[in-house]
């Protein structure tokens, strides 16, 4: 049996008996275990005998791998070179190769020998890598219109096989047109480990329309597509307008600070301009502003500015200065008397329309007009006027002074009916003082909008006539009032319901006396005559007395 299998590998040495599949193809990857299956990972035909790897060298001549025996469990390896570290067999016959590189991208066979046969199974290794993400190298810090600019280096690492590189712009393919977009790609290869660096060099000729616009480049690869973090870049061209802005919070007005701006849509913008301000020629270094401090309506007219080496380059703008005034006469504290007449002059100058308003003491009022001005005129009087935002008021404090006018005297009971109240009521400014005639139990006063009012409580127990006096610096008015005792004028007033109650009760208790006063003297005099009688019948003897008694006693009796 061993000398049978000795010679059949002689035969599989010499190259007999020999029956070769074609070539399959593996891919591995770079770094990791290879798996080349044998004869596509098929079972093993029955009576086999051993299996063997073997490779083709890098100068085309055959080497051993290892092989495995049957009845072992174990392969034996023949390799002497680099492989003899990397390489084992799988369960499955599959030859595995370690730490995959570029080296062994070549042709691997499996042998497989039987008690029938002996068979050949070749299998072409190809090793990719995957590259590393695509990176923009080299960017330059800007472009200039129109002008050709080398935009930066597409570089994309390590690759099995090279990767391709497609530049983009907004997510759009950029095609070199060898005018605007020139576009250059390379490839280079690692000495060490074989792999393959790919780099796409990208001429551009940017316009306007490329501010913000998104670069990136692109990798195509058989692992993987891979993009780069996209760039922007800042574009350069010369200004082509200029534009003059009044910088203002709402409509300009007389006393405001008014800031002009003068733009420029060049990139890098100016950083100086000439400002025209009223046939000056101003330099402003380093800035692109102007301030007009605490402008007046004679600010107002056409303003200019331009690029300081062009002056061709130039805009203007007319500044509207809004303004608002407002006289009034009479202002402040004005004093008249009563009767008086005043004139009111209102004057106003605006930049355009206005709506005029009157107030007196709060209230809307009509404009005032005084020809003949009485206390009721008397007040705070407030013109103001608007126009758009803009506000002004004016005012005038009319007080009106008359000498006293005594427009009511009266009088009345108190609820008691003790007393009466004397109420003197004047017209006056200033506030005048009011005496009376006769002296007061009690006294009240009050002072309001030029109307005095002044009441005293008195004693009415006799006719009286009493006097109101009111008085201030400008005069003087007296009114006088009758008032009679309260006994009296419940006798005189019968008419009213409080005396005749009074009276009613007078009368009633008047007559129930005399009617009391007559039963006592009947009942008396029923008595005497009584008692005479009893006395003559007891006696025998008839009470006698003298014709003047008797006539006087009769007369008693009829009057009662």
């Amino acid at each position: 049996m061993r000398a049978a299998a000795l010679l059949l590998l002689a035969l599989t040495s010499a190259g007999t008996l020999l029956r070769v599949r074609s070539i399959d193809t593996v891919i591995g990857l770079y770094g990791e275990t290879i798996v080349v299956p044998c004869n596509n990972g098929t079972p093993p035909p029955e009576k086999l005998m051993f299996i063997k790897w073997k490779y083709e060298k890098d100068d085309n001549t055959a080497g051993d791998l290892l092989v495995k025996q049957a009845h072992k469990q174990e392969a034996t390896v023949q390799a002497t070179d680099d492989y003899a570290q990397r390489v084992s067999i799988a369960a499955n016959s599959s030859l595995l190769i370690t730490q995959g590189s570029l080296k062994d991208e070549r042709v691997f066979t499996c042998m497989v020998v039987s008690a029938a046969n002996l068979m050949e199974y070749p299998v072409t290794v190809l090793v990719y890598k995957k590259p590393s993400v695509p990176e923009i190298t080299d960017k330059a810090q800007v472009l200039d219109k129109d002008k050709p600019t080398v935009l930066g280096t597409c570089v994309v690492k390590d690759a099995n096989p090279a990767a391709d590189i497609t530049w983009t712009k907004n997510g759009q393919p950029l095609v070199a047109d060898k005018k605007a977009i020139l576009i250059n790609p390379s490839v280079k290869l690692d000495p060490a480990t074989g792999l393959s660096s790919t780099f796409s060099i990208l001429q551009y000729t940017a316009t306007k329309e490329d501010i913000g616009a998104r670069f990136t480049c692109r990798s195509t690869h058989k692992l993987a597509s891979q993009e780069s973090a996209p760039e922007t870049f800042s574009i350069h061209y010369p200004t082509e307008n200029v534009n003059l802005q009044v910088l203002a919070e709402g409509p300009i007005t007389e006393g405001d600070n008014v800031t002009l701006k003068c733009h420029a849509d060049g990139n890098p913008p100016p950083r100086s301009f000439y400002f025209h301000i009223k046939g000056e020629k101003v330099l402003v270094a380093d800035s692109d502003t102007y301030t007009l401090a605490a402008v007046t309506r004679d600010s107002a007219g056409k303003y200019q500015c331009s690029l300081v080496d062009n002056d061709k380059m130039e805009a203007s703008r007319s500044l509207v200065v809004n303004y608002l005034d407002l006289s009034l006469s009479p202002t402040g504290r004005v004093v008249k008397r009563v009767g008086d007449s005043l004139v009111v002059r209102m004057e106003k100058n605006a930049s355009s329309d206005v709506t005029v308003s009157w107030t007196k003491d709060g209230k809307a009022v009509p404009p005032p007009k005084f020809v003949k001005l009485t206390y009721a005129d008397a007040g705070m009087y407030v013109c103001g006027i608007t126009m758009a935002s803009l506000t002004r008021r004016r005012s005038f404090d009319l007080v009106v002074e008359g000498k006293p006018m005594i427009t009511r005297l009266s009088k009345q009971r108190t609820d008691d009916n003790r007393h009466k109240v004397l109420t003197c009521e004047a017209q006056a400014v200033p506030e005048p003082s009011v005496q009376w005639s006769v002296n007061a139990t009690s006294e009240d006063s009050s002072y309001v909008n030029g109307k005095a009012i002044h009441k005293i409580t008195v004693m009415a127990v006799a006719n009286l006539t009493v006097t109101c006096s009111v008085s201030n610096k400008l005069g003087e008015d007296v009114k006088t009032i009758n008032i009679s005792s309260l006994i009296k004028e419940d006798s005189e007033n019968g008419g009213s319901q409080e005396g005749a109650e009074d009276q009613a009760k007078l009368i009633v208790g008047i007559v129930v006396g005399l009617l009391i006063a007559a039963a006592v003297v009947g009942l008396i005099y029923w008595l005497y005559m009584k008692n005479s009688r009893q006395g003559s019948w007891k006696t025998n003897e008839k009470e006698m007395g003298t014709s003047e008694e008797s006539k006087k006693l009769e007369e008693n009796n009829h009057n009662v």
